[in-house]
């Protein structure tokens, strides 16, 4: 659907335009080559650094030039999450999209407007005519959803802009001075494949909402790995062999759909038992995840499974690995500190992975959830590797951009924003490590469902995000 007709016309025409290339995270060529060749049409210095980031520079506009050099910066990746009815590709397609009210989505996938709003609105200010701003270098990342290598890979000196405006946050009325940083922690465990011994049994959970497992951790979302441990358990009792484990997909999205299927002595038993901790999880979970389905039924099967005193261990680790908030800030209000997504199951071929991805804005503390994480692996006899570790942004409240954007937006809109911290994942604080100078802020337009299916974004919002954004430029601090 082409959107060009909405307003802020330039901002969804450059959406639309943008929605129609595939940026998978981690295979972003396309995406890539699409915005290098939309600097170099604007006839705008373009580079491409050696991990796929784009850099294009536009001179300042007319009378703007005492003014501090700044930096416009969004990833082009996107989160790749679809309905089980949906037939999509996202290497290949483009995203269908359509519009609902005030809101933008797409048909059974994600949206993309995370992060896709941003590059739309710093496109959109590179090819306008008619808009002052200061020298300005538009900074294109790569890969930020699944480890941030295009932030960690960006060198430092390649940019001279002195502010920088992250257009990644989801709520426009906030203005976010800090974020948390995270470690992906994956535990595994090869196991000797052995024949199964009982009936078999197949245990489907469906239906959850999902979404960030950084911004939504705190809203008490099923977790549909957390919810498969939980009936899987009662299986110990009755000879539990297992087969197979299927549940998440990526580590930054909440699990909305798991499935197992297991080997047990007496499947009429299980299944009578498994359905009161059926009922007894739907009512729990009735007001806040109406989608909820868990379907437990007979099956048949002629894989090999893993041995009872195996499939024991992976259950009981399972049911102790924290998921969810750790702590709350005790500095500032309302905000997670540090939490734990369980994002991905998988047990095929009597190998076993758990995906987790672990954040704090505290790295001491995101340390220790991991070591608790590895704790309990290690009491299993199972394998822990860290990896892409990145640092959290420290907020500086009293910066100079702060201020400029909290006295705007409280002068346009005729009320004070929330000024934040959020508990997810922003390029800032990579960026940051490089350019300790660089003063920082972030904020962007309404989107809602980020990173599932449901994602949707604000027309009305992002108006009032263009209209901020048109202000910021024109009031940037001198030099």
């Amino acid at each position: 659907m082409d959107l060009s007709n909405i307003e802020p016309q330039i901002i969804w025409k450059n959406f639309s335009k943008l929605n129609a290339v595939p940026r998978p995270s981690k295979k972003e060529e396309k995406v890539i080559a699409f915005i290098k060749e939309f600097g170099e049409n604007l006839g705008l210095e373009t580079t491409v650094d050696t991990v796929g980031n784009v850099i294009i520079k536009k001179p300042a506009t007319a009378g703007m030039e005492n003014r501090k050099p700044i930096i416009m910066q969004s990833h082009l990746d996107m989160v790749c999450q679809k309905n089980n009815d949906v037939d999509f590709d996202f290497e290949t397609q483009g995203i269908q999209m359509e519009v609902d009210g005030d809101w933008v989505k797409a048909k059974g996938t994600t949206l993309g407007a995370d992060n896709g709003l941003g590059v739309a609105t710093i496109m959109s200010v590179l090819e306008s005519k008619d808009l002052a701003h200061p020298e300005l270098e538009a900074l294109f990342t790569i890969d930020e959803e699944t480890g941030m290598t295009g932030a960690l890979g960006l060198k430092a000196r390649q940019l001279n802009g002195k502010i920088l405006l992250n257009l990644d946050t989801e709520e426009d009325d906030e203005i976010d001075i800090g974020c948390a940083g995270g470690i992906d922690v994956t535990i595994s465990q090869n196991y000797q494949a052995k024949p199964a011994t009982g009936e078999f049994v197949k245990i489907e959970v469906k239906g959850l909402q999902g979404g960030h497992s950084g911004m939504d951790i705190h809203k008490g979302f099923g977790n549909a790995n957390i919810i498969l441990a939980r009936l899987l358990y009662k299986g110990l009792e009755n000879g539990l062999q297992l087969i197979s484990l299927d549940g998440g997909s990526l580590r930054n999205a909440i699990p909305r759909e798991a499935a197992a299927i297991l080997s047990v002595k007496n499947a009429e038993a299980f299944i009578s038992e498994s359905e009161k901790i059926k009922n007894d999880i739907l009512e729990e979970f009735a007001s806040l995840e109406s989608g909820l389905k868990i379907n437990i039924e007979k099956t048949e099967n002629s894989d090999n499974s893993v041995s009872e005193e195996d499939s024991r261990k992976i259950v009981l680790v399972l049911k102790s690995l924290h998921n969810g908030v750790y702590r709350m800030s005790p500095d500032v209000q309302d905000l997670v500190e540090s939490s734990n997504n369980v994002a991905r199951v998988e047990l095929k071929n009597a190998a076993l992975k758990i995906l987790n991805l672990s954040r704090s804005s505290v790295d001491s503390s995101k340390n220790s959830v991991a070591e608790q994480l590895k704790s309990v692996a290690d009491l299993a006899g199972m394998q822990t590797e860290f990896s892409g570790s990145y640092p959290g942004w420290k907020p500086k409240p009293g910066s100079e951009i702060v201020q400029v954007l909290e006295k705007i937006y409280s002068e346009k809109f005729g009320e004070k924003p929330h000024v934040v911290a959020c508990h997810a994942g922003l390029e800032c604080g990579i960026i940051g490590a490089n350019y300790p100078e660089m003063e920082m802020v972030s904020y962007g337009p309404t989107i809602r469902g980020a990173h599932s299916p449901d994602e949707r974004a604000s027309i009305s919002s992002a108006q009032k995000f263009w209209d901020f954004t048109k202000e910021i430029l024109a009031n940037i601090p001198l030099k």
